[in-house]
């Protein structure tokens, strides 16, 4: 029989960073009042379906939109896992692009700027996720974690596909753990900030 685990992932809410253009990396950037609205949101989505257990990135806005969602669902267990953090931005951190050409230059990219190697991005993210999978067989999981780290993740779960667009805030991506092949099932969603905009 095949063994089967869904994972959802959700990337937290829009913080002022996010709409400043500023690379936040593992800045602790609070969500703002938008962000906090929008955690809303998508706790009202995910109320509505069955989730066994919550795991979160322990940077305060992955973690306030966590705790958010978990409110709406007294009682599933919420758990921090470091590992699940969004990866290092070394220098850039708190920049914008415009900042970054004038500091470095427009090769800046190029330049060690003491990013967290994607090994080590992919290293950690994984053993989470493995450790999910083992702890949770069969579960339906929320992952509650940052863009650069989801969409990396997704490319190694998801070999057959590349998934080049950028993650929205609160968006939900849910992934088909299996023994054989894992299915991406739904891919950056946001019908609950839609829904409720037009309602």
């Amino acid at each position: 029989m095949v063994s089967l685990t869904i994972i959802g992932f959700v990337r937290h809410g829009v913080t002022a960073w996010n709409k400043e253009g500023r690379v936040q990396g593992n800045s602790d950037v609070p969500l703002d009042e938008e962000g906090i609205e929008m955690a809303k949101r998508v706790a009202d989505r995910l109320s509505n379906e069955r989730w066994d257990v919550i795991y979160t990135s322990h940077l305060i806005r992955a973690k306030k939109t966590a705790e958010i969602i978990a409110e709406k669902m007294p009682d599933v267990e919420l758990v921090e896992d470091a590992r699940l953090r969004e990866f290092s931005g070394g220098l850039i951190e708190g920049t914008t692009e415009e900042e970054r050409l004038e500091k470095w230059g427009k090769d800046w990219n190029e330049q060690d700027m003491g990013f967290e190697p994607h090994e080590s991005i992919i290293s950690r993210g994984l053993e989470s996720l493995m450790d999910i999978k083992n702890k949770h067989a069969g579960k339906r999981v929320l992952v509650v974690s940052h863009g650069g780290l989801i969409k990396r993740l997704l490319d190694e779960l998801i070999t057959d596909t590349k998934y080049e667009t950028h993650l929205d805030n609160t968006s939900l991506t849910i992934v088909k753990l299996q023994d054989d092949k894992n299915l991406c099932e739904l891919f950056n969603c946001t019908a609950h900030l839609k829904n409720k905009v037009e309602s």
